[in-house]
This record gives C-alpha cells, structure tokens and sequence, in this order.
C-alpha cells in the first residue's frame, strides 16, 4: 500500500472526521465562552474589585527608558492580569463543559430509565406459548425415566 493511498484511508475514517468535527465544535464553543468571560462576567466582576480591568494589571519591573523623546528601552512588565482573566476563562470553561457533559448524563439516565415501549398482544401471547412449551420439555431433576421429545 503506497504512502498517500494509506494516508487517504486514515484521514478518511470515520473516528477522524469525528475528531475533527469535534474540533470544529470545540473552537466554537471557545469563542462563544470568550465572549461570555469578556463581555458578561469580567464587567460586573471588575465593578466590584473597583473598577479594576484584570487585562491592564500589571507589576512593573523597569520602568522605559527616554532620552530625547525617544524610547531607548521599553517597560518590562509582569502582567499578572492576563494570567488572572486566563484563570477566569478557564474555569468558566471548564463550569460549561461540566454542566453540559451532566445534562447529557441525566438525559441518558432519564432515557434508559424510562421503561420499554408497550409490547402488542400478539407478542404477548406468543411469549406465552413459548413459556408453556418450555414449561412441557423441561425434564425433573428427580426423574431420569422421562425423556425430551
């Protein structure tokens, strides 16, 4: 089997594209969590640490360097409010996935808790001969005269 012919036969199955989908789905969903840390949580959050942006938090290090209107060494920061919001993003992150993943768990238990659909009559009745005939070729343990026919 030549080179491209097995990668085409591993890029094509199907665990693959769920993967990729999957993929797909996640970055998504990534977006739409980004936007719900920055644009609803951080806000409010920010207002009750006084007006504090997490992004603009930093401790600085060296102050720039300017003589004569020009920048001869820039600041060194440590901005330790890009790894705060990080955090926060994550553990929202992290809080959706849970949630989601227990919905579908409490889904899957509802569904394989709820009982079998209603059998026909005809089904029923057929278990029932089943059941009788069963019942007449069982041969007692006590009685090795008896022969299954």
């Amino acid at each position: 089997m030549g080179f491209f012919s097995e990668f085409k036969k591993f890029a094509v199955k199907g665990n693959v594209i769920d993967l990729a989908v999957g993929v797909v789905i996640g970055a998504a969903f990534g977006a739409i969590t980004k936007s719900l840390v920055d644009d609803i949580i951080m806000p409010p959050l920010g207002l009750l640490v006084s007006k504090v942006d997490f992004s603009s938090l930093q401790l600085v290090l060296r102050e720039a360097v300017v003589e004569n209107g020009e920048v001869v060494a820039t600041a060194v920061t440590l901005n330790y409010g890009n790894f705060l919001q990080s955090v926060f993003n994550f553990l929202i992150i992290a809080f959706a996935i849970f949630m989601l993943v227990r919905t579908i768990n409490r889904l899957r238990e509802e569904e394989a808790a709820k009982p079998a659909a209603a059998v026909n009559k005809q089904e029923v009745l057929l278990a029932e001969i089943r059941d009788l005939l069963k019942g007449e070729n069982e041969v007692p343990a006590t009685d090795p005269s008896k022969k299954v026919v």
